[in-house]
């Protein structure tokens, strides 16, 4: 791996697929160090590592971590090899990405009529979603802030959806850790920014990723946002990645507390 003196590292939480990966490409090819954590079985991680060596071998700065960014566990591994290379490159982080997709996507009731023959949303399929989509951005901002990773600037940025307003059938658990989201940015942003950090949201449009493939009703839903987006296609993972660059630049000091739509107008529509 290649070390650079005094390195600005990106973490990207969720960064083996879909706008996570399409991150770690694009952080890497504006010069960013970066770690990317992601929870894969076995025989896709062989596939994504692949990946992630061609990328290191282009000269870009990549510690790559197979391990579950959600469980204290996989938190204190993860944070204890991050520091190492800290240390190394005497760096600090100066952005945070959380883009973990780990929840449950259930249906609230049967359908009218019809025999029940699926699982139903239970409370601790809530609990879990919007513990590992919701509130673990703000561990993870402490955990880096206590442990004086985080440079003076940084931004920390997750991921919002229309879901966020739209009731989609199955997506109750989803859309509750957006709503989650939604309200640590505002108080994030208002007590985070003594220490310099700038909180965002990105909100994207209707992204084909693996992710969104597995919402029950996917077809359908690509198909209505290719339909109403205003410039007739759908977003792409690069469209986000693209914006998440955008707000690392020093530019993009004084975006706080916001949550930026990139969908192409799609949620006007």
């Amino acid at each position: 791996m290649k070390t650079t003196s005094g390195s600005a590292w990106a973490l990207i939480l969720g960064g083996s697929s879909g706008i996570g990966l399409a991150c770690v490409h694009k952080l890497l090819e504006k010069g960013w160090a970066v770690c990317a954590v992601y929870r894969e079985r076995r025989a896709q991680t062989v596939q994504v590592e692949d990946e992630f060596e061609e990328l290191r071998a282009q000269g870009g700065t990549l510690l790559s971590l197979n391990l579950d960014a959600t469980t204290d566990e996989g938190q204190q591994q993860i944070l204890e090899k991050l520091a190492q290379q800290l240390q190394k490159t005497q760096g600090k982080i100066g952005l945070l990405l959380h883009a973990v997709a780990r929840g449950n996507l259930k249906p609230m009731a049967p359908l009218p009529f019809e025999k029940r023959t699926e699982d139903l949303l239970e409370e601790s399929d809530l609990l879990f979603t919007i513990q590992a989509m919701g509130t673990n951005w703000l561990r993870w901002t402490r955990h880096l802030l206590d442990r004086d990773m985080l440079s003076r600037d940084a931004r920390i940025l997750a991921l919002t959806s229309e879901g966020n307003q739209r009731a989609w059938r199955s997506y109750a658990a989803v859309s509750a850790a957006k709503g989650v989201l939604e309200a640590l940015a505002r108080s994030m942003a208002l007590e985070l920014a003594p220490y310099g950090l700038r909180t965002n949201l990105i909100q994207a449009g209707i992204t084909d990723t693996p992710s969104l493939r597995m919402i029950p009703g996917s077809d359908q839903l690509l198909l209505n946002a290719r339909k109403r987006n205003p410039l007739g296609r759908l977003t792409t993972p690069e469209d986000i990645a693209n914006v998440v660059w955008l707000l690392s630049l020093p530019e993009a000091a004084w975006v706080n507390g916001a949550i930026i739509r990139v969908d192409g107008g799609e949620a006007i529509v």
